[in-house]
């Protein structure tokens, strides 16, 4: 298909709106982990024990449990009101739970209403969050040009990373101009406003997106329906929550839980491990377009295989190799080769389980898939890693990860060679 000048500034504009969205969405989910020591004895003093189970209950639930449950909600609205709808509403869900967060009372003023209403605000958020990545993947596998696919829609994941990366800089300017009293006192409000403000520029962002699902597939009788996912599309349900489930745990394992490993397993500085992992993850960034493109060549089920192949065989030797690195330029080479690998994976991820699906289950099927996946498996990574370490078993999270990824291996050989459903050419 050829596209007009015109044309192609259309969807590039397109593209970047829809990211510019993700990049905010995961920015505000981040930020909360990162001021959470600052604002902690704000709404859980310990001396309520009570308060101390909605801390616990809030960052369960909020992290990870309200996340099928946005996949679901929002992938029906997008599927049945399209994805515009959808995505308009999950920014604006987590621009509002930004600005409770930013401007919600203490313990000390409201008593423990502080931390029920840090739990809804995070509970909304989470809901948020759930439901942005099965719709920014659907519209941006949908938008971006013929025979480019893979590259333009590996920007949800550079903007998912991004808004990390963000995260980390607005706490490291954060923390050169106040210092740690100022921090705990007020300072740690600023990002969550900052959110916020980015939330509403995006919003408008999102309001000027070209609507990808057509009226007819709308008013499909099937359209949004959980039912019909299953009945019609289990094969591909599965299918896409197999090869999901290796790709998020490896996801987390060697990001947001490595710094911890490079600190509690190789004995580095927690400043080291810091620089470490803000200079991997900022070229794990720049990798996604690259090994999107490459997609666009090779095709969706080989860059699959390649992840799960590599995955399974590096694994154990690259946690092993870290174990006993005391260099930091050492570790982030290590770390970088890790993050290539699952950049087969991540710059694809979106566009490989919307071609999955037929346009009327599209953004369920992506979004509940990859939410349930990422619940139980790359929510939990952490946990297993430190239960296992706890044990005096480290060895055997390294064969964990090996194993799911052996698993993602033979899913991806069930992955057909040219995609079942063909996106749209609009």
């Amino acid at each position: 298909m050829t596209y007009t000048s015109g044309e192609k500034q259309k969807r590039i504009f397109a593209i970047f709106a829809a990211s510019s969205g993700n990049l905010v969405e995961w920015f505000d989910f981040y930020i909360y982990a990162f001021c959470a020591i600052y604002f902690a004895h704000i709404f859980f003093p310990k001396a309520d024990p009570t308060v101390q189970l909605l801390n616990t209950a809030g960052v369960f639930a909020a992290g990870f449990l309200m996340r099928p449950i946005g996949g679901w909600l929002f992938g029906r609205i997008a599927d049945r009101h399209g994805r515009k709808k959808s995505l308009v509403l999950s920014v604006m869900m987590m621009c509002g739970g930004s600005l409770v967060i930013a401007c919600l009372p203490g313990y000390d003023s409201i008593g423990v209403w502080a931390p029920a209403l840090l739990l809804l605000a995070r509970l909304f958020q989470g809901l948020s969050v759930g439901g942005e990545y099965g719709t920014t993947a659907t519209y941006m596998s949908e938008i971006a040009m013929k025979g480019q696919r893979g590259f333009y829609s590996s920007f949800q994941y550079v903007t998912l990373i991004g808004g990390q990366l963000l995260a980390v800089l607005v706490i490291l300017i954060l923390q050169q101009f106040l210092d740690e009293d100022q921090l705990k006192s007020w300072g740690w409000r600023i990002p969550f406003v900052v959110g916020a403000i980015a939330a509403v520029i995006a919003l408008f962002l999102r309001q000027t997106l070209t609507e990808t699902a057509s009226n007819l597939a709308n008013q499909h009788k099937d359209a949004g329906s959980i039912r019909a996912l299953f009945r019609n599309h289990k094969k591909a349900f599965f299918t896409v929550l197999g090869y999901t489930a290796g790709g998020s745990l490896s996801f987390y394992t060697f990001t947001t839980y490595m710094q911890k490993y490079l600190v509690n397993s190789a004995h580095m500085s927690i400043k080291s491990a810091s620089g470490v992992m803000t200079g991997c993850l900022l070229v794990y960034m720049v990798m996604q377009p690259l090994f999107g493109a490459l997609s666009d060549r090779i095709g969706r089920r080989n860059n699959m295989l390649l992840f799960g192949g590599l995955g399974a065989i590096f694994t154990i030797p690259i946690m092993m190799l870290l174990q006993g690195v005391t260099q930091g330029w050492v570790a982030f080479i290590i770390i970088t080769f890790a993050l290539a690998i699952v950049s087969f994976y991540t710059s694809i991820a979106g566009i490989v389980k919307a071609e999955m699906f037929p346009v009327e289950v599209r953004a369920l099927g992506v979004g509940l898939s990859y939410a349930i996946a990422n619940a139980v498996f790359g929510g939990t990574a952490e946990f297993v890693a430190l239960s296992f370490k706890a044990e005096g078993h480290e060895s055997m999270f390294y064969w964990y990860v090996t194993v799911m990824l052996i698993g993602a291996f033979f899913v991806s050989l069930r992955l057909p060679r040219q995609a079942p459903y063909l996106l749209n050419d609009h």
